[in-house]
């Protein structure tokens, strides 16, 4: 079965402007769609000006069809928690306001259950200092948006990056996720090589790495948090003493960053959903495109296809030989 194959279900999140919540989900692997609109309220079809005056009880969420065999709906949640003040509940940032606060819509109770216990978790990790006030309802009647504000970081990309930077959204998450403390908590679960690559980006010597030169089929995936980043059939003898790839597995799966430091720029690559240090992009590559993904080893860890349906890995069979 392909990847493309598998069924969809919804996710619900309201984080305050609908505009910022489209952008953390778009492109993930297993994502198939995503829709701005307004749910919880009392009135049928309602427009933004009229949910803007909060009287129709509505808030401003998404509507994100997934397919939780390639992306699970724990994943959904990590995101969604990364990217709002989950202990506001007067609105979130500068937007205030019934129809700007926080809240995850269940479809079912195993989206209940999962909810809660991820809600608890964040409680308890000791991450906010306040009470976490995130309201987990049931989802109900979701009305789309008006065409303008449909994927509005792509179609009003100007007015979004000022709205955003302007809001304290991106600072808050900064603060509060990926921080020093992480990176403790990280320097005592990976090794010495592992966490200096990851976490400090840091690139490990050439030609003395786990698998510059290893051509067994399998899996590479985030040393961190094991999300599928490469698939064997991809890999290429690069020269350069470091695995080098095509292409990630599934589009979305890697971020580029660009960086101006050092006397050149260069385009760096991160996991895209633990953040991690990978490597560098590089345009010297076999393909059409001469992409070349230089990925540093210590970032990954290697599973073998005969490994990938016990470690739950079994959809990607198909996609790691050539």
């Amino acid at each position: 079965m392909k990847i493309g194959e598998y069924g969809t279900e919804p996710a619900t999140f309201a984080g305050g402007c609908f505009w910022c919540m489209v952008k953390p989900f778009d492109e993930l692997p297993g994502i198939v769609s995503i829709v701005s609109g307004y749910t919880g309220g009392h009135t049928q079809h309602p427009t933004y000006k009229e949910v803007g005056t909060e009287t129709t009880g509505h808030y401003e969420a998404v509507r994100i069809m997934y397919q939780p065999e390639v992306f699970p709906y724990e994943r959904l949640l990590d995101i969604f928690w990364q990217q709002i003040d989950p202990t506001d509940d007067g609105g979130q940032f500068q937007d205030r306001g019934h129809s700007y606060r926080t809240a995850i819509f269940a479809h079912d109770e195993r989206q209940r259950e999962l909810a809660e216990a991820s809600k608890r978790a964040l409680q308890k990790s000791g991450r906010f200092k306040k009470p976490i006030v995130t309201a987990i309802l049931d989802a109900g009647p979701f009305y789309p948006a008006e065409d303008e504000h449909q994927d509005y970081y792509k179609t009003h990309r100007g007015h979004y990056n000022k709205y955003v930077e302007a809001s304290g959204r991106e600072t808050f998450a900064r603060r509060h996720w990926h921080t020093e403390r992480d990176r403790e908590r990280w320097k005592g679960q990976l090794t010495d090589r592992q966490f200096r690559v990851t976490q400090l980006g840091e690139d490990e010597p050439a030609f003395d790495n786990a698998s510059w030169d290893d051509d067994r089929a399998g899996l590479y995936v985030d040393v961190l948090n094991g999300a599928a980043l490469f698939g064997s059939a991809d890999k290429f003898a690069s020269g350069t003493g470091h695995p080098g790839f095509v292409r990630p597995i599934e589009e979305g799966a890697v971020r580029r960053e660009a960086e101006l430091g050092g006397g050149r720029a260069r385009t760096l690559l991160r996991a895209r959903l633990s953040n991690a240090y990978l490597g560098e992009l590089l345009h010297d590559g076999p393909g059409s495109d001469k992409l070349h993904y230089r990925v540093n080893a210590a970032a990954l860890r290697f599973v073998p296809a005969e490994e990938l349906e016990r470690e739950g890995y079994g959809r990607y069979a198909a996609l790691i030989r050539p």
